[in-house]
């Protein structure tokens, strides 16, 4: 085929209405509940969806920091963005960049006791919430049934290179 030129149209190989109907209630279900999720966090701590998942995994690391790129990998976040991110939470002072020890050029991400305190106190209301918009929605079947779900896409993703 030369340059340029386009060959036969391949059709899709579209959703069927099952696949259709999946699809459309976990975008729509999903967004809102991240929605719900952001707006609980904001009223009642002042903190992001985002700001809350970064304490969070700053709080679960050793010495409570992390180095920024492993922060980024670990909240799907791009670079920019968490550095952006980083910058306006230290200037809450809930977190700080320090040098990495075994490397001069590395930066880590360290949860103060300020954010610690912020991540503590906003835990109980955003916990509550995820009951309430999401873990009481479901049977125990059906609560183990999303799980195995979203685990078998993490993996899926966590399996690819694009």
């Amino acid at each position: 085929m030369a340059v340029g030129t386009e060959g036969p149209a391949v059709e899709p190989k579209w959703l069927t209405p099952q696949q259709q109907r999946a699809w459309r209630a976990y975008m729509e279900g999903s967004q809102r509940l991240m929605a719900d999720l952001n707006r609980q966090l904001q009223r009642d701590s002042a903190l992001s969806f985002a700001d809350y998942r970064i304490l969070v995994k700053l709080s679960e690391a050793p010495g409570r920091s992390l180095r920024m790129s492993d922060l980024a990998d670990g909240v799907f976040s791009s670079r920019s963005r968490l550095t952006h991110q980083i910058r306006r939470l230290e200037g809450q002072r809930v977190v700080r960049r320090i040098p990495a020890e075994d490397d001069g050029r590395g930066v880590l991400a360290q949860l103060t006791d300020e954010g610690m305190r912020r991540l503590r106190a906003a835990a109980p209301g955003h916990v509550a919430a995820v009951r309430r918009y999401f873990v009481e929605l479901f049977t125990p079947q059906q609560l183990a049934a999303v799980a195995a779900a979203m685990e078998l896409v993490n993996l899926a993703s966590d399996q690819r290179s694009d």
